[in-house]
């Protein structure tokens, strides 16, 4: 998804004198505080962080309560939507005036009606309503789906609430685009075969480390095996 990405920052971040005993837990825990709201600094969501603290030593702050100032250098998981992107979401709710869905299972978007393709028509059935496109019966928008839709509003206020569009090409349905949408399939295509490369290499690199652990294993074996059979030749 474009509204992930990654960051580097340096920080400083303030640590009370109580915490001084633990200063690395005490940043992670300063740091969380922020995790699931937009942070102008960071100009995005704080998902995830990982924090290394690049000196113990503190600068302490005048005052009553001298908290001390620790540099940090940080590396960020943001959502930092903007204007154009495309951005998929679960269908939580539609009616005839607008489409709600949740992103990444957090953050709201709002379809509204003169946002949604004039190809599709609101039915409703035994109370369930759907978008159904009037050139294709199979593509069908309802609750639950999961949809591909272009940001158009990015509201930072309301912690990166989506006003979004169904009109620009290759938005939908998510099943029906990756049967019908040659340029939506073969983008699919290409995420699934980087995911996969990315697997294979955190196995290749996981089965490394066992082995290397399980080298310096037996190179310890080998080793105390010598020195109780030296030991008891000495004897």
């Amino acid at each position: 998804m474009d509204a992930l990405r990654e960051a580097e920052a340096k920080l400083t971040v303030y640590v009370h004198p109580s915490n001084a005993a633990d200063v690395r837990r005490a940043v992670a825990r300063q740091l969380s505080t922020l995790l699931f709201s937009y942070e102008d600094r960071f100009d995005g969501v704080l998902l995830a962080h990982e924090a290394i603290v690049e000196s113990e030593q503190g600068k302490i702050l005048n005052g009553l309560v001298p908290y001390f100032g620790v540099p940090v250098h940080a590396n960020l998981l943001l959502y930092s939507p903007k204007p154009d992107m495309m951005l998929e979401g679960k269908v939580e709710m539609l009616g005839k005036e607008s489409i709600h869905a949740i992103v990444l299972g957090v953050f709201s978007a709002a379809i509204m009606s003169d946002d949604i393709h004039k190809k599709f028509k609101f039915k409703k059935k035994n109370g369930r309503g759907k978008f159904v496109s009037r050139s294709d019966q199979q593509h069908v928008i309802k609750k639950g789906s999961m949809i591909q839709f272009s940001v158009k509003r990015v509201d930072t206020e309301m912690n990166c609430h989506i006003t979004g569009s169904l009109i620009p090409p290759h938005t939908g349905s998510m099943l029906w685009l990756s049967v019908h949408d040659a340029e939506y399939a073969l983008e699919i295509n290409r995420k699934s075969s980087r995911d996969i490369n990315i697997k294979i290499e955190q196995h290749e690199q996981d089965n490394k480390t066992v082995n290397d652990e399980q080298g310096v294993k037996n190179s310890e074996r080998k080793h105390k095996s010598k020195s109780r059979k030296r030991n008891f030749e000495e004897r």
